[in-house]
């Protein structure tokens, strides 16, 4: 059996004994080795940089404070850094930031959003150690702390031209010293705590501090924030409410004719994050307080209907009143949902984020269309969440952009390489993709009716369709507990009541982008034969960043093929069953991956940015893939049932 790529990371951490933190002049010592001498190191030790820089040194931005700050010559008395609201921000608004009296504009001057604002941007030597998961072993940390977001700017089209001047010192009547002045937008979001804006020079591959604005904070920061709601069972008659909040006193949930529910609350914190044999992302530089998340079930309510609530309290204030539908009772004779993967969030402005998904933006609108117009009862979002990987605020920007969706329609999910992966930390892979979060902000955030923690899977019914929705992350092997959960769930499944059976995780079975790490074999191997027995119709997975559909196959074979209707839509016909039905619908956000094999079983491919749209009756489940630019249907196909 080949060893995998991931597992050369636990390898390389044996190979380390742990008492090289006790002595960081010896570790930089090791690591100038490292970034010298790779060729007469360990294969394990020399491959794990490889390994770490190909999952976490996206760009530049990303590993700013992995490199070594130079002092600034700073003799400019006259630069300044100044923002458009000093204080009392609001819950979410667009600020510009104005560096003036530059006497020399470069492409390489930027502007970070630091949060919170005491955060430290000075040099942190002797953390190098704490970056190795980086891969980026020859550089010193710039920032001990990771900032938000940042902008060149140059985004101002003025600022390299000098266009607004400035004069700065006069000789008699003559200018001797002109400046220079640039403004940058940012979107920014209440976060809780105060944040800052900081001028640098040289880039994000040699930056240095020019000039910091005064802290500047949120006119509320115990706000309650990004309410999302979803089903707790399958009767269509409950649903959670869970929001953010600075405030970790109980607050209610006030819904429909004069009910009310108070909350349970939470949070998780520093300790809570998984590391190895360095302090990981989330439990260092990228750590950002959460707050307080809090949850409360909506009771007596009807399916398939309409409501209204708020939440917050009288001494941290409310939400505005969001209508909501409830989604049909499992049983009953129809459903309308959307599903996706893969789509974490872009930001709003000309900023540059550590991780930026591109097609996020328009995928939500497109289903903020859709919800408007009537046609969603609920969402099913299938792993790689927000992305967030150990950089927690990045969160609150996901809740933030998701809300139009996940306040109004039932927002179930199901968990992805990069909220759970982490070494030594019990997922089946050991790549660092979560950034050491391990699964706790995305539970925390996103509480599904599961058995137990860290156990992310669970069945719920809709309409005329049973969803079995497990975790790719955890043990699926034979005879484990998941796999005995999923035995058993999907053998017990009424097919009188819930005709419809779909099998969702995040990792395929089959893809035609390639890759050793989309398709692990030995998943389909011990799975794929649980799908076949038990009659699933449809699989849908993410993880690969595209749109494609197969045959109805098994073992990689074509057991029947779909039939043309009148209206030319590929039709697969149950009745006489034969096996699953399989998509990848990866398409949500992520940068797109392309298609490097022709294979028989696949049928029909994308690369578009969208979701799944589908419509299930109890005869008939008519899908379709829409583009989310266009709003055009991309491929269609129907699964039928006489």
């Amino acid at each position: 059996m080949s060893v995998h790529p991931e597992s050369l990371l636990a390898m390389a951490a044996s190979t380390v004994p742990s008492r090289i933190f006790l002595k960081p002049l010896c570790f930089l010592l090791i690591l100038l080795f490292l970034g010298f001498c790779s060729s007469l190191l360990h294969p394990s030790v020399a491959n794990s940089v490889y390994e770490h820089r190909n999952h976490t040194a996206i760009s530049a931005f990303r590993v700013v404070n992995r490199r070594s700050l130079l002092e600034c010559p700073n003799l400019n008395p006259y630069l300044q850094v100044n923002v458009s609201k000093t204080s009392d921000l609001a819950d979410e608004e667009f600020v510009t930031v104005t560096v003036s009296g530059v006497l020399h504009p470069a492409h390489s001057d930027w502007v970070a959003m630091i949060s919170p604002s005491h955060a430290s941007v000075k040099s942190c030597p002797l953390s190098e150690a704490f970056y190795l998961q980086t891969g980026d072993t020859s550089h010193l940390p710039l920032l001990c702390h990771y900032p938000v977001k940042a902008q060149f700017v140059s985004n101002d089209p003025d600022y390299l031209s000098c266009r607004k001047q400035e004069c700065k010192k006069y000789n008699n009547t003559e200018c001797v010293v002109k400046s220079c002045s640039g403004s940058v937008t940012f979107h920014v979001i209440n976060i809780r705590t105060d944040i800052e804006f900081v001028f640098f020079a040289a880039g994000f591959e040699t930056p240095c501090i020019l000039r910091r604005s005064d802290p500047i904070n949120f006119a509320n920061a115990n706000q309650p924030l990004y309410g999302h709601i979803s089903s707790i069972d399958s009767s269509g008659t409950s649903m959670r409410l869970t929001w953010v909040s600075g405030d970790k006193g109980p607050q209610q949930v006030q819904y429909g004719d004069g009910k009310s529910e108070t909350s349970q609350v939470s949070t998780f914190s520093q300790a809570d994050m998984c590391s190895s044999l360095v302090p990981s992302p989330a439990k260092d530089f990228g750590w950002h307080d959460p707050g307080y998340i809090h949850s409360a079930v909506m009771t007596g309510l009807q399916p398939s209907s309409k409501f209204s609530y708020r939440y917050g309290s009288n001494s941290v204030g409310w939400s505005k009143q969001i209508d909501f539908r409830t989604p049909s009772a499992g049983g009953s004779n129809e459903l309308k949902f959307l599903a996706y993967g893969d789509m974490g969030k872009a930001p709003l402005d000309a900023s540059t984020e550590h991780y930026i998904q591109p097609g996020s933006i328009s995928v939500v609108k497109a289903m903020t269309q859709e919800i408007d117009n009537g046609n969603v009862d609920s969402i099913f979002h299938i792993g790689d969440i927000s992305y967030a990987t150990g950089f927690l605020v990045e969160w609150d920007y996901f809740l933030n952009l998701i809300t139009p969706l996940a306040s109004r329609v039932s927002y179930m999910t199901a968990i992805g390489n990069h909220e759970r992966d982490y070494i030594n930390s019990g997922s089946v892979y050991i790549t660092p993709d979560s950034g050491g979060e391990c699964g706790v902000p995305y539970e925390t955030y996103f509480p599904m009716p599961t058995p137990a923690k860290d156990k992310p899977w669970y069945s719920i019914e809709q309409g005329p369709v049973h969803f079995t929705v497990m975790s790719t992350e955890h043990d699926w092997s034979f005879n484990s507990e998941q796999y005995n959960w999923m035995k058993m769930d999907m053998a017990s499944v009424d097919r009188s009541k819930t005709p419809w059976l779909i099998f969702t995780g995040h990792r395929p079975m089959y893809t035609s982008s390639g890759g050793l790490l989309n398709v692990d074999g030995r998943f389909a191997q011990e799975v794929e034969p649980l799908l076949l027995q038990s009659k699933v119709d449809l699989v849908l997975f993410g993880h690969v960043h595209n749109y494609e559909r197969t045959c109805s196959v098994f073992q990689s074979r074509c057991l029947a093929m779909p039939a043309k209707d009148a209206n030319g839509t590929d039709t697969y016909d149950h009745s006489n069953y034969k096996a699953p039905v399989q998509a990848v619908i990866g398409m949500a956000g992520f940068k797109l991956d392309g298609f490097q094999k022709n294979e028989t079983w696949s049928l029909s491919k994308m690369m578009k940015f969208g979701y799944l749209r589908v419509h299930a009756t109890k005869e008939d489940m008519k899908l379709e893939f829409v583009e989310a630019d266009t709003r055009k249907v991309g491929d269609s196909f129907r699964i039928i049932k006489r």
